[in-house]
């Protein structure tokens, strides 16, 4: 089984410190892998190969997955909402002994597609990095087109697999979306407003 092991848990593996696993780490010996919040993991397998334990080869080859946990607001992620989603999604995985090497999350509006966390996921979908993609829900993803990305990630040999565990604030965080909808909707009519006032107050003061 390969699944991530936090710097703790891979120190207690090993029978060392987390502090000698950091110092492997900066010398090349013992090398980890990062989360997109700095965390350190370790692979099950890169650490009983470390230590010389045989791995029975077998015919299957495991291909790595992605979780993907998304909140609409830094307040929720403030509150560990973010945290606690990705840490579902990460023991769903292992249950289903599913090989994560990417632990993507993001905070942003599900209405938008140029989320930090979604354009990293897309690339390495097109990339062909990873073989599944594990979310708690389609909203999760996206608020709108989902069989569209679902379609579009499949044609590179993609899944998409929801846990379909409704987060408790589905509801607060579809305010916040069309919220931020509105804002965007309003902020660009006032943009078209005032840009049309100055070409206005520009031909009159050249008029004069």
């Amino acid at each position: 089984m390969n699944n991530l092991l936090t710097i703790s848990q891979a120190a207690k593996y090993l029978s060392v410190s987390t502090r000698t696993l950091r110092d492997w780490d900066k010398t090349g010996k013992l090398k980890c892998y990062k989360t997109d919040g700095g965390h350190r993991r370790y692979r099950k397998d890169e650490l009983d190969k470390f230590m010389g334990i045989l791995v029975e080869e077998t015919d299957d080859v495991e291909l790595p997955v992605a979780t993907y946990a998304r909140v609409s607001s830094h307040e929720q992620k403030q509150k560990g909402d973010l945290d606690r989603q990705s840490q579902r999604l990460s023991e769903y995985c292992a249950k289903k002994k599913l090989v994560v090497t990417e632990i993507v999350k993001d905070v942003g509006s599900g209405l938008s597609d140029n989320r930090s966390g979604f354009l990293k996921l897309t690339k390495l979908v097109i990339e062909k990095k990873i073989s599944k993609i594990i979310i708690e829900h389609k909203d999760r993803l996206t608020r709108f087109q989902f069989g569209f990305i679902e379609r579009m990630f499949n044609s590179y040999g993609v899944e998409i697999v929801c846990v379909e565990k409704m987060d408790v604030s589905e509801e607060e965080e579809l305010v916040n979306d069309i919220m931020m909808l509105m804002a965007s909707f309003s902020g660009k009519l006032y943009g078209k407003r005032s840009a049309k006032r100055r070409k206005e107050k520009k031909i009159l003061k050249n008029e004069n």
